[in-house]
């Protein structure tokens, strides 16, 4: 079936897998609402995109100015009322090496765990009302979680342990919203790594020139992520890695079965 939503927010469109599944909706016919921190980026994006299949918008945004979300979400939903899918994508990757703890930057970790899950909580807490409102008509949000939010790797504990989280929040909310029937759908995307400038040497000189050459091309993560998303089970969109060796079609599926049954036993017991 094809992507069911008409007009997505896409939070994180200026650079990686924001802009390249942003560019994949518009070419399947989606508007967007392209968001991020820099100005000229946006502008690069509605210059490539705007006279595409759909409509293009731009807003530039710091989502980690939580106080300012709220306005945010209003002054976005103000001026489109029929956004139907709000995607939550923005993120930010560290070394972190406690074998030194005299190097430990704190504040570089509060800073990742401030964007990859503080602020996701913030945007959700904002957004979340003006898709309830629509109902009957679905709704989505959308989150862009990693395959090390099953599976840590010792470089970047700290973005790994964001990701965990996200994960672990996003299963509970899903299924409260399933206990209401709500018209908000709740999806999970999860890339393996991917070459995009997350592993660049501006935020990752670790890599010493190395990083754009970790993981799977952009353009192949786009296609399987894109399949993922317009097929009918959509809520959980793993893909390459996570799926082959990183455990979601096993332990994870089991786990998450077991979660269930903690529910239905706390059910009972209430």
């Amino acid at each position: 079936m094809p992507f069911e939503y008409k007009k997505v927010l896409m939070l994180g469109a200026t650079s990686g897998i924001g802009w390249a599944l942003a560019a994949k909706m518009i070419e399947n016919g989606v508007s967007v609402i392209a968001v991020g921190r820099r100005q000229e980026k946006l502008d690069e994006f509605a210059k490539q995109y705007g006279s595409g299949k759909a409509t293009v918008d731009t807003a530039a945004f710091d989502i980690t100015k939580l106080k300012e979300i709220p306005g945010f979400a209003k002054e976005i939903f103000t001026k489109h009322p029929d956004l139907d899918c709000v995607f939550l994508n923005s993120g930010l990757q560290r070394h972190l090496d406690w074998t030194k703890p005299e190097n430990v930057d704190l504040d570089t970790m509060e800073q990742e765990m401030l964007t990859n899950y503080t602020s996701y909580m913030h945007l959700t807490k904002a957004f979340l009302p003006y898709l309830q409102k629509q109902a009957p008509k679905p709704t989505s949000l959308v989150f862009t979680t990693s395959g090390l939010a099953l599976v840590p790797i010792i470089y970047c504990p700290n973005y790994c342990a964001s990701k965990a989280a996200l994960h672990h929040m996003i299963l509970a909310m899903r299924q409260q919203m399933k206990q209401i029937d709500s018209n908000v759908k709740i999806i999970e995307v999860y890339p393996p790594a991917v070459q995009t400038e997350l592993h660049d040497d501006k935020h990752q000189p670790e890599f010493q020139g190395k990083g754009r050459s970790l993981g799977m091309p952009l353009d192949e993560f786009t296609e399987e992520a894109w399949a993922g998303l317009s097929a009918d089970d959509n809520e959980q969109v793993p893909v390459q890695a996570v799926k082959t060796f990183m455990g979601f079609n096993g332990w994870e599926k089991e786990r998450q079965g077991t979660m269930m049954k903690m529910m239905e036993m706390m059910k009972k017991s209430h």
